[in-house]
């Protein structure tokens, strides 16, 4: 069964779309790269899918149910686990009790024992009872992974990781992101980087203006070179 299917979504705030009529799927095993320039309705369109901004249209297909009209908490309870994209944990939590406190969102299902989330990221045990508030950027954007994980999901969204990151840094979460994807769990990953795009995705989907401007392989888009025609406007 399809993990997800998203057909006609909308999302405005006032009068003013934001998400045009978008579309898109995942497969089982792969990972989606929703690409576009700033402004372009990419964290708005996975807001709206996890349920933390409302939709003015659309269904949002998760293994064949339809979540649209469901809360954010209810979504996360089904198995689909977003990472914003400023990580928004809680600073006096430890490392280890932000894991914990996760670990509630995994009704209905086992939640990831911590151990396999410390085997993923050696420094969050190392770290683990520092506050996350004291950890570095990169470390940040680890423990918000790690807590989504933790949750067991059956879908990951991931919110632009690489933002504010060195390069170094960069890199290792890239290699991080796939194995999870190699484990089998399919992933929703909005970037503006194409390096890190095509690292990590199979397909991709690119939005312009809030509107869905092409959609294809990864390999298709790098070949006829779509980001620049979507970016700048290069035929």
């Amino acid at each position: 069964m399809t993990p997800l299917r998203v057909t006609g979504l909308t999302v405005s705030y006032g009068r003013v779309a934001a998400v045009r009529e978008l579309r898109l799927t995942i497969e089982a095993g792969e990972a989606l790269v929703l690409l576009g320039p700033n402004g372009a309705g990419k964290t708005s369109a996975v807001e709206a899918i996890a349920g933390l901004l409302p939709k003015r249209a659309g269904t949002v297909e998760f293994f064949g149910e339809n979540i649209a009209g469901l809360t954010a908490s209810a979504i996360v309870r089904k198995g689909l686990a977003l990472v914003p994209q400023w990580r928004e944990l809680f600073p006096t939590f430890s490392v280890e009790e932000t894991l914990l406190a996760a670990t509630t969102a995994a009704q209905g299902r086992d939640p990831k024992p911590l151990d396999q989330i410390y085997a993923l990221f050696p420094v969050l045990e190392e770290r683990r009872n520092q506050l996350a508030g004291s950890l570095s950027g990169g470390e940040q954007q680890m423990l918000a992974i790690g807590r989504a994980l933790v949750t067991n999901p059956k879908l990951l969204l991931l919110d632009e990781p690489s933002a504010g990151l060195a390069s170094g840094i960069t890199r290792s979460l890239i290699q991080t992101i796939i194995r999870i994807r190699d484990s089998g769990v399919p992933i929703l990953l909005v970037e503006q980087n194409m390096e890190i795009a095509r690292a990590i995705g199979n397909r991709c989907t690119m939005l312009a203006a809030g509107s869905l401007a092409w959609e294809g392989s990864m390999a298709e888009a790098i070949e006829r070179n779509e980001a620049a025609r979507v970016y700048f406007g290069e035929h």
